[in-house]
């Protein structure tokens, strides 16, 4: 027996997180792109920002590095760098201070061994691997009738631990932005009137995390209800 995919009436329970994509992709490039263009004050670049932070919390041994690309900006914990895109490495723009005080914020993290990180950074290996199975599982499960219900329930399953990945990934995130904020304020990088900027970067960047966590986890409620389905 077939599934048709495509048409299945289990899509409904994507048409949320679908929208709620949408808003938050039009919501972080908006508020990035207009306070892109938006200058701190006291002129400090994104890197000037991630170096000072980094020495102010005591971190000797991370480097502050430039990396390619748009939004790319990122944290290894594996070889302890700061990677900065272009537009925020070199901007002395508010979007540039908020994404690299961020991104400090996750070194902070990690120096401190903050659990949600160290649990997220510890099941990267396992979520890689189920991501590039599980759906393939799950559609071989679906596609042929015989023998194929321990495909599909071990796909969903696989699945399933991509889905906790995006949990795991909220507190990290959000605590990320809220130190951010606290040690822009605490060490007087911005004064008081630029801060409602930094928080709208934060939060429309919050937002993808939590859109991405919806997605997956409506996606893993639809796979659960097909498979329901099939066996009934």
């Amino acid at each position: 027996m077939y599934f048709n995919y495509y048409y299945d009436p289990t899509m409904i329970f994507l048409l949320p997180a679908i929208i709620l994509a949408l808003y938050a992709e039009f919501k972080v490039n908006y508020n990035i792109n207009k306070y892109s263009k938006v200058n701190n004050r006291q002129g400090f670049t994104g890197a000037d920002v991630a170096r000072q932070l980094l020495m102010l919390a005591g971190i000797n041994d991370v480097e502050v590095k430039i990396t390619r690309g748009k939004l790319t900006d990122n944290y290894n914990p594996a070889d302890k760098t700061l990677n900065l895109s272009h537009d925020v490495y070199e901007s002395n723009s508010l979007a540039a201070i908020g994404i690299a005080a961020h991104e400090t914020g996750h070194a902070i993290q990690h120096q401190e061994e903050y659990f949600p990180l160290v649990l997220r950074s510890s099941i990267v290996p396992l979520v890689n691997f189920s991501s590039h199975l599980s759906v393939p599982l799950i559609f071989i499960g679906l596609i042929f009738s015989r023998g194929s219900s321990f495909i599909l329930n071990l796909g969903i399953i696989l699945f399933a631990i991509v889905v906790i990945f995006q949990l795991v990934t909220l507190p990290v995130e959000f605590n990320a932005s809220r130190r951010a904020i606290k040690l822009l304020t605490q060490n007087n990088f911005l004064d008081e009137s630029e801060m409602p900027a930094i928080k709208k970067v934060l939060g429309a960047a919050a937002l993808t995390y939590v859109a991405a966590a919806v997605s997956a986890l409506a996606n893993l409620i639809r796979y659960i209800i097909i498979a329901k389905n099939r066996r009934d």
